[in-house]
């Protein structure tokens, strides 16, 4: 525990003696069973791998230390990202545990303030634009271009190296692959970096099958659903809040690839899981993590049958990350007088 994924997994990174050993405690992430929502859905065992567990609260730690790392191999004193949030914490952690330069382009006002808090708090060089992510991105890449800084987005091929380093646990904890994969999708890095562990596992003999990868975009930024470029991105989830995902390609790959699967949930749908994570199973992510859980529901409710099947949802990111949501759909805060009885009146006790 707390070894970090280099080490647990070096055998299956393409790592050289060159390349530096940092870790923050990424990694070994709890893969938890439902205790309820499994059973109402149908699953023959339902899991939640708990990526919010990570040092800076989101699956994003796993693929930062890996570029990271690979930016002080090639000799970088500085790393850059675009970011709706999440990439920025973590390569604004790993930046300031390894002492170099990190800067973070931001959409103003696009950015859930737990994640704007910690980017603020670790010591980068935030820059806000007025766009939005893909904006960022566009120059973000222009400038890694012109100056001497390495990019960490998950354009970033070590970033993926990283990434897929969950499905690893995934079949160490189960002994084999599950069924179904269901997972959010919005730069789409994470289920191509997943798909890339199961498929890399499975051919050194760690499991006997691959899972079916359900990827689930918000309805208001499904780009790769639309079959084109959302050019204005809307949705509640904004670690998914994005209109032209930059590994769209093999996303869709590792889609077919599986036999699975890339579709489309509504806001509603993705906060009906949100509440529904919380307050039957006691698990708090942010509300893009809910994407994996509603796209769970939307094939349950189509027809699929999961009866049998073991199927683990992603949930990419503590739901500390964006309180405002969870204060917004608050349905049991009581304000009464400062009285024994009053309190009792309210509960119902009285």
């Amino acid at each position: 525990m707390g070894r970090g994924v280099i080490l647990n997994y070096r055998e299956f990174l393409p790592c050289t003696d060159a390349t530096p050993v940092i870790n923050l405690g990424e990694g070994d992430t709890p893969l938890v069973a439902s205790v309820s929502l499994g059973g109402q859905l149908g699953c023959g065992e339902l899991y939640f791998k708990l990526e919010g567990c990570n040092p800076t609260g989101s699956f994003k730690d796993r693929g930062m230390v890996f570029a990271v790392a690979k930016a002080i191999e090639s000799g970088s004193k500085a790393i850059i990202c675009a970011s709706t949030g999440n990439t920025s914490a973590s390569a604004a952690a790993y930046g300031a545990r390894c002492g170099l330069d990190v800067i973070v382009i931001v959409p103003e006002g696009k950015i859930a303030r737990g994640k704007f808090a910690q980017a603020i708090a670790y010591g980068a060089n935030i820059v806000n634009i007025q766009g939005n992510f893909d904006d960022a991105l566009k120059i973000v890449l222009a400038l890694c271009e012109k100056h001497p800084v390495s990019l960490v987005n998950s354009i970033n091929p070590f970033r993926i190296e990283g990434q897929k380093t969950a499905s690893f646990e995934i079949i160490d904890v189960l002994g084999d692959a599950p069924d179904y994969l269901f997972i959010p999708v919005g730069n789409a890095g994470n289920i191509t970096a997943y798909w890339k562990g199961f498929v890399e596992y499975h051919r050194a003999g760690k499991s006997t099958k691959k899972p079916r990868m359900m990827g689930f975009e918000a309805e208001g930024a499904a780009p790769i659903v639309k079959g084109y470029p959302v050019k204005e991105p809307k949705t509640v989830a904004s670690a998914i809040r994005i209109g032209n995902p930059a590994s769209w390609k093999s996303a869709v790959s590792a889609a077919a690839e599986s036999g699975g699967l890339i579709d489309c949930v509504t806001d509603d749908e993705i906060l009906e899981s949100y509440q529904l994570l919380s307050t039957r199973e006691g698990i708090f992510g942010e509300p893009a993590s809910a994407a994996s859980l509603a796209g769970l529901i939307k094939m349950k409710n189509t027809g699929m049958d999961f009866s049998g099947k073991k199927v683990v949802c992603v949930i990419t990111g503590t739901g500390l990350k964006d309180p405002e949501t969870a204060l917004a759909n608050s349905r049991s805060i009581i304000n009464v007088p400062g009285d024994l009885a009053s309190v009792e009146k309210a509960l119902g006790w009285g």
